[in-house]
């Protein structure tokens, strides 16, 4: 290291997302490095205790439910609209930076077109996106999908190049541009005419915090790229499990675990389907959710509901865990050795569950067709699956936290 810089983290969404910046920011503090850690203010709980400086950001938690929110088309623009008033404080922070100071802005890739307005604001300023799940790079490469559509292997690259376009020009840029370009205007830059091609370009670098064995570099992902593994992050490192957690596994076989992810406020019918499964499999069960108010009343003994438990702890415990598809979610599966059913909604989830299943550690139930049949039929087939049980023990050898050294001299090279 040739001298302390200032790495600007900023992020948004849930924990998941949270997390994995948050452990990248802590090695670059670690390295001696100055941090400012900006994310939603409702995780301020999340960072404060680290000692990293925080700001938060505007955060309307209104948005978790709007019934389009897990909408495998219409997730994604109200997602878009949700973030933008959080990514208008960007360019106000780099404002406030002194004008010879030498630093790096590291972001969520929503947060790109904000961070371009910083670099115009900061001329010396470098920009570095981090992409936490594969699907957040747009390829026309196998494995393709289009949210939970996917691209048959036999389409011709040109073709899908062409149905990416369709998709941007029908549900991306109509929602997205109006802003970017009025943000763009006010700070006297010219408009862009394709929100994707413009993510793609603003990054100094590139990095992926997923392992090059989960999802393999594209041809036509942005240069240049650095790969990392999996950031695994746990607020509490010191936690134990609580007494009645523990009582619990201790008086049975090894439950079957469901989250449907910690911003889901929508998911009634998911825990239903749960436990009418684990009644007809005489399954115990836990159930993962800070929303209480999605679960009956009254629960069975053979069930029991948390509303967090570090999945460090708990996972290397369980016969199975069924999910959203998360990638923080999945990633800690896999460092568990943990079976997985993956019930993807939106967003991302689709892809990641179509790699659960490619790797052989699970497999996936389309949300959109969950009943407590199908769910039965599907954990049925996965539970005592030896081939499952083999591909999660030797993943489980190498899907570890990341190294993050090289991560962060390669940041800090950029920053000089």
């Amino acid at each position: 290291m040739t001298g302390s810089r200032h790495f600007i983290v900023a992020t948004i969404g849930s924990a998941g997302d949270l997390f994995p910046f948050m452990r990248v920011a802590l090695a670059l503090r670690d390295a001696g490095h100055r941090v400012s850690m900006l994310g939603p203010v409702q995780h301020a709980p999340f960072v404060e205790p680290t000692g990293l400086r925080f700001v938060g950001l505007p955060a309307d938690e209104a948005v978790l439910d709007h019934p389009d929110l897990w909408h495998p088309t219409r997730g994604l623009p109200l997602v878009w609209r949700a973030t933008r008033p959080a990514m208008a404080q960007l360019p106000a922070f780099a404002a406030t930076l002194p004008p010879d100071e030498r630093g790096l802005l590291l972001v969520h890739p929503l947060a790109l077109p904000e961070a371009d307005l910083c670099r115009a604001l900061r001329p010396g300023l470098r920009v570095a996106a981090a992409y936490l799940a594969p699907s957040n790079l747009p390829t026309v490469h196998d494995p393709l999908l289009l949210g939970p559509w996917p691209v048959p292997r036999w389409i011709p690259l040109d073709v899908r190049g062409w149905l990416w376009r369709c998709l941007a020009r029908r549900l991306v840029n109509p929602v997205a541009l109006p802003d970017v370009n009025a943000a763009r205007a006010a700070h006297g830059l010219a408009p862009v005419r394709d929100l994707l091609g413009h993510i793609m370009a603003v990054p100094d670098l590139s990095l992926t915090l997923f392992p090059d064995w989960f999802a393999p570099t594209q041809p036509d992902w942005p240069q240049p790229l650095l790969r990392a593994g999996f950031p695994l992050y746990d607020p509490s490192p010191d936690a134990a499990l609580a007494p009645q957690l523990a009582a619990f596994l201790a008086a049975g076989a090894p439950p079957l675990v469901f989250t449907p992810g910690t911003g889901n406020r929508q998911a009634a019918h998911y825990f239903r389907c749960a436990l009418q499964a684990c009644a007809r499999l005489g399954r115990r069960a836990i159930l993962l959710t800070p929303h209480r108010a999605q679960l009956p009343a009254e629960l069975p003994d053979s069930v029991l509901w948390q509303d967090y438990v570090p999945l460090r702890l708990l996972l290397p415990q369980v016969a199975a865990l069924v999910h959203h598809g998360g990638i923080g979610t999945l990633a800690e599966a896999l460092r568990a050795g943990t079976p997985q059913l993956v019930v993807p909604l939106a967003h991302d989830q689709f892809d990641n569950a179509a790699r659960v299943r490619a790797l052989g550690v699970g497999a996936s139930l389309r949300a959109t067709r969950l009943t407590p049949a199908r769910l039965e039929q599907r954990l049925a087939a996965l539970l005592d699956n030896a081939a499952v049980a083999q591909a999660c023990s030797r993943l489980s050898a190498i899907a570890g936290p990341a190294d993050l050294e090289p991560l962060c001299r390669r940041l800090e090279a950029l920053a000089a």
